[in-house]
Order: C-alpha cells, then structure tokens, then sequence
C-alpha cells in the first residue's frame, strides 16, 4: 500500500510531517460508496490553520492538518457515478451531504449530518466532524458527485493551478465576504485585513465592480500586496483613527460597505495594535459604513478559544456595540462560506482571465517538507499564500 505523509498538529507552536495512514473508502466500520480517495496536487496553508497552531482553538494533538485541496481522483466507491477517476478536481472545504434541508437551500456551510457536534464540517479542523486534513499526499473525499468541481481540461486546469487551488476556501470565502458585504458597480468598500483572504475579498471586490477598495492592516509588506493590484490602504498601526484615514482618502469618514477579513484574533488600532482586543475590528467596521449598510463578515469567530484575553471572549462572548449597528439599520452576514454558491463561477472567471487572484494573493508553492517553514513564516506575517505542492506536480 502506498505510503501517505500528512502536516499534523503537535502543541502550540508547532507542526511536523507524519507518516500517516494511508485513506480507506470507509466512514467508521462501514464502507464508503459515495466517496473517492484523491491523489493531491496542491493544498494551502489558511490562516484558521494558523488560528489552531497558535493554540488558540481546543484542536487535539495529532490533528491533521488541511481543508484547501485540489486532487485526481485514484478511487472510486461503488456509488461514485458522475465523477470518474482521472478527473482533477476541487475539494470546497465544507464537508456536505447534499441531502438535507440546508444542503438543499445551498447552505452547504451548515449540513446537518456531515458532524455529530453542531451543522458544518470541514477536513482537518477542530470541531468539524472529526474528518482527515488533506495537507497530505492523499485524503478521502465523501459524497463525491455532490461536493467536488471538476475541472473541465486538466491540462488548462494544470496550467492555471496557482490560481484554482485558491478554489477551495479562500477566493469564494472573499467573494462570499463582498457579496453579504452588498459590495457591486460602484461601492466603495472597507476590508479589513491583506492576510489571504483579505487580499482575495478586495480583488473580489474589484470583480464584482466597486468603485474604490480600501484594505487596512498592520503589516507594511500586506498593504504593499493589496497596493499592487490597485487597492488603497490604511496602516492601522497609525495613531489616526480608522475613520479619519478613510476621510483623507474617500472625502467623508464612511464607506457604502464592509468586509470583516480579520477575526476573533484582531488587536486594537494605532496606540493599541499589539494589544488583542477581539471587538475592535466589528466595532470599527460599524463606526465606518454608512447607514444602511452592509457588513460581510468571513472572519473566523470561535466557540472556544482557550487562549483568549477575558473569561468572556474564551466562550466567544465579544463587547459589540451593537447599539450602534441596530441605530445605522446595518445588515450583518457571519458564517462559512458555502463555496459551492460560488465556486464554478469563479474557476470561470479565471479559465477566462477575468482574475489573477494567485498575484493578487501573492501565492509561494512549497513542498510538503516545507510545510513547517510555511507555517513559522505564515506566522510572522508574510505577505504570502502558501500553496503546498506534495507530490511535485505543479509547473515551476
């Protein structure tokens, strides 16, 4: 049997490759017909990766790291009809049955059976069913015909892949964060963070027609990334509030829209950035958008954070002035992302060279040896998406 090597979680602060097992067509002692084993081509280091390595979410020792893939289908279950071996396909990280009420509405963030603890599932991710990562050579796949995008030529689908791994979580998960955000021909836009999926919603952004887009961040080299396709920029570490550096740049200290790209992780603004205060980013963004504005917020928020500054944020209970959003009748969009909404209308956005989100996000391959080094560097602040490469399938 072949071998398999996975990025597995050890304590806070640290990751290392294990030889691990090789995937079975099995959901516990019974075999899994819907199901197919993939061989992976590439596979990305995501920030909420990087929210369990830091220890902050309860995630076990041995966890298995990984739920961005892109793969060829090996092996196939009995039941497997319209996905064939030989495809290459995009795996969205929610995990989705395609058989409940919620998967029927489309609401494939929340599938009601894919995990015994609460609606959603994801591969390797703490809370989310318990499935297998896919920062490995190979991982299997349930409800196969339901859940994977086929890519209509491999080898134009290899060709682009810098740019469709990003299929799989962030670039939907950036679109989805503009889209709630009501973001459209001539917004003018707010999104707050130029880690990876900040840098994906702002080019997101800019697909869906805004008329301006400003990132805001604490790091210079994220800001000179979001610069460089055409986004303006406010450095948060600045002692200028948040509002007056958007009047300097719009003429009114408020945008039409919002996107929260940050987290449960955020720190305050100017002479507070190196202190975490995990409201200040939801609170800004409603002190900032217009009334009767839109705020996405694709940022991950937790049940648990064992890491957290107060008793109260440890459970996910956040000082929001929500006041102040009830008063502006500001519309709020949380949640997943159900990538499978977008998913086939962004692969043919970029099969058609309506986007480079890979230079917008600034994508580095790897290999899985180096997985490690992505993750200490990732953790620095790089301004970079890492794109692990297992099995040195992707063209130099």
């Amino acid at each position: 049997m072949c071998q398999n090597h996975g990025v597995a979680y050890i304590k806070p602060g640290v990751v290392e490759v294990r030889e691990i097992e090789y995937p079975k067509l099995a959901l516990g002692n019974r075999k899994c017909e819907h199901g197919v084993i993939l061989k992976i081509v590439s596979t990305n280091i995501c920030g909420s990766d990087q929210h369990m390595v830091r220890g902050r979410t309860t995630a076990p020792e041995g966890l298995i790291l990984g739920h961005e893939i892109t793969g060829l289908v090996i092996e196939s279950g009995r039941d497997v009809e319209f996905i064939k071996e030989g495809d290459l396909v995009s795996v969205p990280f929610n995990i989705a049955c395609g058989r409940c009420r919620n998967c029927k509405a489309g609401q494939t963030g929340i599938c009601l059976n894919v995990n015994p603890a609460r609606p959603g599932a994801a591969y390797g991710y703490v809370d989310m069913g318990g499935w297998v990562g896919g920062q490995a050579e190979y991982v299997m796949v349930p409800y196969a015909d339901f859940n994977l995008l086929k890519f209509p030529d491999s080898d134009q689908a290899m060709a682009k892949i810098r740019d469709l791994t990003l299929l799989s979580d962030i670039f939907p998960t950036g679109f989805h964060g503009a889209v709630t955000a009501g973001v459209g021909p001539g917004s003018i836009v707010y999104v707050a963070g130029a880690g990876p999926v900040g840098l994906a919603c702002a080019a997101s952004c800019h697909l869906l027609g805004a008329a301006l887009v400003i990132v805001g961040d604490m790091i210079d080299e994220r800001l000179e990334q979001a610069r460089s396709f055409g986004c303006e920029t406010i450095d948060l570490k600045k002692e200028a509030t948040l509002a007056e550096q958007i009047e300097q740049i719009v003429g009114v200290p408020e945008v039409d829209c919002a996107v929260d790209c940050v987290g449960f992780e955020a720190k305050g603004h100017g002479v507070d950035s190196d202190v975490e205060q995990p409201a200040t980013v939801l609170n800004s963004i409603m002190e900032v958008t217009r009334a009767g504005g839109q705020l996405g917020i694709p940022g991950l928020y937790v049940t648990g954070d064992p890491g957290a500054v107060d008793e109260a944020a440890k459970k996910g209970s956040l000082s929001i002035r929500i006041g102040l959003g009830w008063a502006k009748s500001h519309s709020i969009h949380t949640g997943q992302c159900p990538v499978m909404k977008y998913h086939r209308q962004l692969m043919n956005a970029i099969l058609y060279d309506k986007i480079k989100i890979a230079d917008a996000v600034n994508v580095e391959v790897i290999s899985l040896q180096n997985s490690v080094k992505g993750y200490a560097d990732f953790d620095k602040g790089a301004a970079k998406k890492f794109v692990i490469d297992p099995h040195g399938m992707i063209p130099v």
